[in-house]
């Protein structure tokens, strides 16, 4: 039986087509595992097929001849193509487990011997059998419709144009004890198939699912600042991006605010970087407790912030701003350090008819000039 192992990342090559450096040596490592894993599989089948011939040995059927001839042809097969596995020439395969030219090594080496030994051919063709179950694990319908005529062709011509007395070992009880053996060993075989593929498939789709997970949230962690766990300046400029979009698109207001930590360096220089660090944090967790799940809140930079408010007018948002600062500054921020008190200014501009975002954002940040200007802990709009 040649064995082959199904990816859990492509189901063709079992792994991606390029990768580098440390990655492709673990990838080229999981591909030589999996190729010792066939051929391991592949001896065993021979094994099991071996110990057949050895019952119809016993029963008078067949000289030691057939029997060592197979052993031998079988086992330096496998050899064969393990040194080939060994050596690495078909890493960069597409077919890197080289199951084509295996299998048809294998289907001519059984062929060979259901002529030379006939009344032990029922041995061979379920083995062919076997054959054509693995084929069927990793070809496509084509593939597979050319594998089955090439097979079918190769009996007929033993059919038909080889007088070979074909039949079931039955003379003695040993004999069809070995027929017997041969059936349920065949049935086995082909059940142990059907249950590796579906564990096969089983692991590809776990696989696929931990992947998906994990794509997710890298996405997430490359469109978040990693200090506040808001959207970094990447994704909130994206995200305002589509905002204008849509409001432009349904006639519908968006504003957006800038907002600033009033005197954040004198915290850092007085308090220190581990109590600024401390401060932007829960800055960004007051903002998202009290804001409302389509609002879009990020890092512009700093320890200035970007507030995309959809469908939301300006006079709206300005009370909205107004109500954020005074829970900023409400809060007892002396459990950080003793005498740190906390506000923020912001700049409110609601997009206008010939609004880009970069006009948008100039608006919005002249009105947090002049926040600060008039005295800073205060909301001013433009």
């Amino acid at each position: 039986m040649t064995a082959a192992a199904s990816s859990v990342l492509n189901p063709v090559n079992g792994d991606f087509e390029a990768v580098d450096g440390e990655l492709r040596s673990d990838m080229l490592a999981r591909r030589l595992k999996r190729r010792r894993q066939m051929l391991a599989l592949a001896a065993a089948s021979h094994a099991v097929n071996v110990v057949l011939l050895f019952v119809f040995l016993a029963a008078g059927t067949i000289d030691g001849t057939i029997v060592a001839a197979y052993a031998g042809c079988a086992f330096a097969s496998v050899l064969i193509f393990l040194a080939i596995s060994e050596s690495g020439l078909t890493d960069d395969w597409r077919d890197h487990f080289f199951a084509a030219p295996y299998t048809a090594v294998t289907y001519a080496l059984l062929l060979a011997f259901v002529y030379t030994a006939p009344n032990v051919a029922v041995v061979f063709l379920c083995a062919l059998f076997l054959v054509a179950n693995v084929i069927a694990l990793r070809t496509s319908p084509r593939e597979g419709v050319g594998a089955w005529s090439v097979m079918t062709g190769g009996l007929a011509l033993l059919y038909f144009f080889v007088d070979l007395p074909l039949t079931l070992p039955s003379g003695n009880s040993l004999e069809r004890f070995g027929t017997l053996l041969t059936f349920s060993m065949t049935i086995a075989r082909s059940m142990f198939i059907g249950i590796f593929s579906s564990s096969l498939r089983d692991a590809l789709f776990r696989r696929r699912v931990e992947l998906e997970a994990a794509y997710k949230r890298i996405e997430e962690l490359a469109e978040l600042d990693e200090l506040t766990g808001s959207f970094n300046r990447r994704c909130i400029m994206r995200l305002l991006d589509d905002e204008i979009i849509r409001a432009q698109r349904s006639n519908t207001p968006c504003t957006a605010a800038l907002i600033d930590l009033d005197w954040f360096k004198r915290i850092n220089d007085n308090f220190g970087h581990p109590t600024g660090d401390e401060v932007l944090r829960t800055f960004a967790i007051t903002i998202f407790a009290n804001i409302r799940s389509i609002d879009k809140f990020g890092r512009y930079g700093g320890e200035e912030f970007l507030l995309v408010l959809p469908d939301t007018p300006h006079d709206k948002a300005v009370q909205m701003l107004d109500r954020l600062r005074a829970i900023v500054e409400a809060l007892d921020w002396s459990a950080f350090s003793d005498g740190l008190t906390v506000t923020i200014s912001g700049g409110v501009a609601t997009l206008g008819p010939n609004d880009t975002p970069d006009t948008l954002l100039a608006r919005a940040d002249s009105a947090l000039y002049a926040a600060k200007e008039r005295g800073r802990n205060r909301i001013a709009s433009a």
